[in-house]
């Protein structure tokens, strides 16, 4: 959803079709990768892309349209967490998609490329650290604030000091939890990297039920309580989402309407690419 928001549809247009490098350049940091690696890579990203063009720009399309029709009226929580659901499923479909490619990736992943891995993920939890975790409450809430701010912005146009400081009060009763989320971001790096040792030997079965396995664990973590917290803040975060909503403006919402109404016509004319 996020990646819809990225500030002009120009912009949209320029990073799709950019996204064979970037995906490719993505997954290398990552990885780092190593003699025909990247050869493979780049067919599996094509031949991902392609399928993705086709089978899901369309549906993005569907998708932005109701949203504009959403965008000129109040709404409901139960309207926007019915939106997030259908987000929600086109994720897990993209993730579906990427299982082959990836498990397949997995298997050839040498032991330095898994220490390079292991580094990525350190250097990640250090800049989730320090964005989300140092600092004063005050601070951190500063900066979750602007960040909230900014994404509300680029679909409205600008706030008023009231839809601010209700954008705020927002973040102060949010369930989130940080250390929660770190926590969480640690399993889910040892579950990647045991379950990268596991596809490593062909003695461990079925390798792409594996990687669904996986994937599951993402989906629905094992972590006691975890998903109860998750299913609390999509709610939490419908019921904001819908509460400045409904005190925007005329202006306000035309202006998200011409603002999705531009994704819409970007997906179209980006799935009609071959």
């Amino acid at each position: 959803l996020s990646a819809l928001l990225l500030g002009a549809c120009s912009t949209t247009r320029l990073a799709y079709n950019q996204a064979p490098n970037l995906l490719y350049w993505w997954l290398d940091g990552f990885v780092d990768f190593q003699g025909t690696q990247s050869t493979q890579a780049r067919q599996d990203i094509d031949q991902f892309l392609a399928w993705h063009r086709s089978a899901e720009l369309p549906g993005y399309a569907r998708q932005l349209q109701q949203w504009q029709a959403l965008a000129g009226q109040d709404i409901s929580p139960a309207q926007v967490c019915a939106q997030f659901e259908a987000v929600r499923a086109a994720v897990q479909r993209t993730s579906e998609r990427g299982v082959e490619p990836l498990t397949r990736l997995a298997q050839q992943l040498s032991r330095e490329q898994v220490a390079h891995l292991q580094r990525h993920h350190d250097k990640s939890n250090e800049e989730f650290e320090e964005e989300y975790l140092e600092g004063s409450a005050e601070e951190r809430l500063e900066r979750r604030l602007d960040k909230a701010v900014s994404r509300s912005e680029s679909l409205y146009g600008r706030l008023s000091p009231a839809q601010r400081a209700l954008v705020q009060k927002g973040l102060q009763q949010s369930p989130w939890d940080p250390q929660k989320t770190q926590q969480e971001r640690l399993r889910r790096q040892t579950d990647l990297l045991q379950t990268i040792q596991t596809l490593q030997n062909p003695a461990n079965g079925n390798p792409l039920e594996v990687s669904r396995g996986y994937l599951n664990r993402m989906l629905q973590t094992p972590t006691a309580g975890y998903n109860a917290n998750s299913h609390a803040l999509v709610q939490h975060g419908c019921a904001q989402f819908a509460l400045l909503h409904n005190t925007t403006t005329a202006e306000q919402r035309a202006n998200a309407v011409r603002v999705l109404k531009g994704y819409e016509d970007d997906m179209r004319a980006l799935a009609a690419q071959r």
